[in-house]
């Protein structure tokens, strides 16, 4: 067999092969990839296979024990190096592979970690329960089995996923877009929005901060630009564009080209992602009209865990992104940063105002809306929004809260999965409930994973009622329910995660509506909200003859990601079942 390649039998080096290998790659620069095993052999199959596909870029390194492995992560930390991945087994001689991997954050707060099982335990109870309980206290992100032969493609999809994982949190993709301004507030916190909205890769500098000077340097410009100043990965700059400008310079809108189609989608959420999917693949000429971009609240979870096939989890982002190209692929239409301003109906065609000025006519109307944040009555916080406040979800900013001191408020799923994302940062979560219980809203997967991470303080019956602050966030004034009393703690940012509202501002007051603004559908609809035809309306169909309401801006919606994917699909459903009754009407008029 030639030195320096594997065995046939997919059995590992030759000792001269290891040496080669270890010789040339295994001191390379760049982010380690570290296994810790007590076997041997074990050790040495997991070695050749990272060895095999990764060192080139990143260094490998072993350890036989947790102190082992402890004691090369100091050295690393010592030296200013980055660790990028850390693989566990079930038992590390002198502790478990959950322990020793929980410790790792301590060092390594962005470094994934994965949990080595023996393909003959998958599937296995007992471990599938230690899996379970270390996902649940975040004492590793996944598991992965460990490879048997070589190349094992499936070990290494799971070792690619970790890296690149690893390198969203680290910010350094290459795809990320930069903006550069003054502050982060104003016109840079809004563009930050926007990007944020369009599921782009982004990250705020200071102007006068070494890498804000160090971007400035590379734009090609005689003139100064004014800021803000958006970069891209290719070179390109925007001078403080406006929304729709940015939304097209990162290919995250289409001007709608046709003013007639057979549904228009009012929201691009998990709703409205999910109905153009199922209305595009279906033959309907679809467009999806969204004031911001893809994926709605969605995008503000950070890890939706209990959603169907996806056992390792889910990030709102991914999931946007990747129904957005699954819609657009089937051909729908997207006409982002557009408000739908009004809705009629003229004849038997439903018209959709857009902010451009033009209509859009449909056959018929989904409105999969949505929701938006409620914001809280303390004007101190409002005046800080984008420096230290935040409204909404934890993406792109938690990589900014490494070593802070954070406050989540909010009691329901979406305020959990922020508080647990931050804790992967900040030195110090605390999670601020109005009501006396987290089980009284949030799922009890949850509720665990936030009582068992070590650094997230849960305080409940408690509000938020002011704040203290000369141009960022310094400090919040809590108040207690029991005795009303306050107290004033230092907070560098906060996350607003408070319940919602829906949005239907823009909707005609004879669209039928609950108490909390929310649309009536179906059998919720009552005699008083006018119900103009003879046969019933349809599940999710509103008291306007062909539009439909589907996701949270519906009443009695469940709330949950899954739920309004499935709506949507419903939606779809109803709305072939609307245009074939049509269809049937029309020949027996014509007969």
């Amino acid at each position: 067999m030639p030195a320096g390649r594997p065995d046939p039998g997919g059995h590992g080096f030759s000792q001269l092969a290891r040496a080669v290998v270890v010789g040339t790659f295994r001191h390379v620069a760049g982010p380690a990839l570290l296994v810790v095993d007590e076997d041997p052999e074990s050790l040495r199959v997991v070695e050749r296979e990272l060895i095999d596909r990764y060192a080139r870029s990143y260094r490998v390194l072993t350890a036989s024990s947790a102190r082992q492995a402890s004691a090369q992560l100091q050295e690393l930390a010592d030296a200013g190096e980055d660790v990028a991945l850390v693989l566990a087994a079930l038992r590390v001689c002198d502790s478990t592979g959950a322990e020793f991997l929980a410790s790792v954050r301590t060092r390594y707060p962005h470094a994934q970690r994965g949990m080595v099982i023996d393909w003959g335990t998958w599937g296995d109870g007992s471990t599938g329960e230690v899996i379970f309980h270390a996902m649940a206290r975040r004492q590793i992100e996944y598991f992965v089995v460990r490879p048997s032969r070589t190349p094992d493609e499936l070990f290494h999809q799971s070792v690619s996923t970790f890296l690149l994982e690893w390198a969203n949190a680290r910010r350094v993709s290459p795809q990320t877009v930069h903006v550069v301004g003054e502050s982060w507030t104003g016109r840079a916190y809004e563009l930050r929005q926007v990007l944020g909205r369009c599921a782009v890769p982004h990250a705020f500098v200071l102007a006068e901060s070494d890498e804000g000077r160090e971007l400035l340097a590379t734009v090609d410009d005689p003139a100064p630009l004014p800021l803000p100043l958006v970069v891209f990965p290719n070179g390109k700059v925007l001078a403080d564009p406006d929304n729709l400008e940015l939304a097209r310079a990162v290919g995250a809108t289409i001007d709608p080209d046709r003013r007639e189609v057979d549904v228009v989608i009012v929201g691009c959420g998990p709703t409205g992602l999910s109905a153009a999917v199922y209305g595009a693949s279906e033959g309907l000429r679809t467009l999806v009209v969204d004031r911001g971009g893809i994926g709605g609240q969605a995008t503000s979870s950070s890890l939706i865990r209990n959603y169907l096939g996806f056992p390792r989890g889910l990030n709102g982002r991914v999931l946007a992104e990747r129904a957005f190209e699954q819609a657009w692929l089937f051909g729908a239409k997207f006409a982002f940063m557009h408000d739908a301003t009004a809705i009629r109906r003229e004849g038997d065609r439903i018209e959709v105002t857009l902010s451009d000025g033009g209509d859009v006519s449909a056959a018929a109307v989904i409105l999969a809306c949505g929701a938006a944040y409620r914001r809280l009555a303390v004007d101190e916080l409002e005046s800080l929004v984008g420096a230290g406040v935040f409204y909404g979800g934890t993406g792109s900013e938690a990589p900014g809260m490494t070593g802070a001191d954070v406050f989540v408020l909010g009691g329901a799923n979406s305020a959990g999965q922020a508080a647990l994302h931050l804790a992967e940062y900040a030195r110090r979560v605390t999670l601020v409930v109005r009501g006396t219980s987290l089980a009284k809203g949030m799922s009890q997967y949850l509720v665990e994973q936030v009582e068992g991470t070590p650094n997230i303080e849960v305080r409940l019956g408690t509000e938020v009622v002011g704040a203290v602050g000369e141009g960022r966030l310094e400090r919040l004034v809590l108040r207690r329910a029991t005795d009303a009393s306050t107290e004033t703690v230092a907070a560098d940012a906060v996350f607003v995660m408070i319940g919602a509202l829906p949005n239907t501002d823009w909707l005609p007051d004879s669209l039928a509506r609950d108490r909390g603004g929310f649309l009536r559908t179906g059998v919720d609809l009552m005699p008083a909200d006018g119900w103009p035809l003879e046969r019933p309306p349809l599940s999710l169909e509103t008291n306007l003859p062909c539009v439909f309401a589907a996701g949270d801006v519906r009443h009695g919606s469940p709330n949950r990601v899954a739920s309004a994917v499935g709506e949507g699909s419903i939606a779809i459903r109803l709305v072939h079942q609307l245009l074939s009754a049509q269809e049937i009407h029309t020949v027996e008029v014509n007969a």
